[in-house]
């Protein structure tokens, strides 16, 4: 039922796992010998986030940010809000923030400062999905899953209007789904 709003699928759910693998792999060598925090930020994330720390073969913790500034909205309103704050301490602690796409980087901005307030040893980002065309910032994660175009996705924990997460595949929206609410 939801395939039908999907113009064509941009990244398979073999392809999904692989590229997963392979980061947990690189912040396993990466992260040797330390006890990271990783911080999911949700909603979207936490598919990613599920699987990811199933290939790190590390002692990690695992904690959880809601931050929105996009709303119900197309385009980030560039106001950042945390909905859902850390249960967890960052202070002197190794942190890697797992995110589902980089859009514009504001929200990533705004938390890796936040969290440098708070005195993290270190912050290391993790995203499924790039879209560095799109950047306002001069944020460059450290670990990248797969660039993507331009286009509006879903799937695999990528939301419109909380729809379409569930879909075991990155996908492109078709446009009249959303057009609506580009103005």
């Amino acid at each position: 039922m939801l395939e039908k709003d999907i113009k064509k699928i941009l990244v398979t759910e073999e392809e999904i796992s692989e590229r997963i693998k392979s980061l947990g792999q690189a912040i396993t060598e990466d992260y040797a010998g330390k006890e990271p925090l990783v911080i999911c930020i949700l909603k979207g994330a936490a598919f990613f986030m599920t699987d990811l720390v199933r290939y790190m073969d590390l002692k990690v913790d695992i904690d959880f940010m809601d931050v929105d500034s996009y709303g119900d909205a197309f385009e980030t309103s560039g106001d950042v809000k945390i909905v859902k704050d850390l249960s967890t301490s960052v202070a002197n602690r190794d942190v890697i923030i797992v995110e589902d796409i980089i859009d514009t980087g504001t929200t990533l901005h705004y938390l890796v400062d936040l969290l440098k307030y708070r005195q993290a040893n270190s912050i290391k980002i993790v995203t499924l999905l790039d879209k560095p065309d799109r950047r306002r910032f001069g944020l460059t994660p450290d670990y990248i899953g797969l660039e993507v175009p331009n286009e509006f996705v879903v799937g695999y924990g990528l939301d419109y209007l909380q729809r379409y997460r569930n879909l075991p595949y990155i996908g492109v929206l078709k446009e009249e789904i959303y057009k609506e609410n580009l103005s």
